[in-house]
């Protein structure tokens, strides 16, 4: 089998409704780390200093043939096409372990796709 792992960065009152997606489209876990982020606008300021937006990092690693469709649940899910909600990327991935007890359910969710 073959992994990928998307990466979503996500506004936190969106965090809930985006893993749950990908996990309805597949995704048998996620990390979630809290992070912060800036954009193309300057951060706002208090008294000189910055208050930059509270974010998630949401990570899911993936069997390849499963990415597109939690991909597509998550934009939905995180609804980014609205300005400044978030972005999700995906990553090739090398060398997995671990995974051993979900692997009956990997398995299985590819199958379900294609047959």
């Amino acid at each position: 089998m073959r992994f990928k792992t998307i990466i979503a960065s996500v506004k936190p009152d969106y965090t809930d409704a985006v893993v749950d997606a990908a996990k309805d489209a597949g995704a048998t876990g996620a990390t979630i780390i809290p992070a912060r982020g800036t954009g193309v606008n300057e951060a706002q300021t208090f008294f000189g200093l910055a208050l930059e937006a509270p974010t998630d990092i949401i990570l899911c690693l993936i069997e390849e043939h499963l990415v597109q469709g939690i991909l597509d649940a998550i934009v939905t899910a995180g609804e980014f096409e609205k300005p400044g909600t978030g972005m999700a990327f995906v990553l090739p991935v090398e060398q997995v372990v671990g995974l051993e007890s979900q692997m009956d359910l990997i398995k299985k969710a590819i199958r379900d796709q294609y047959y």
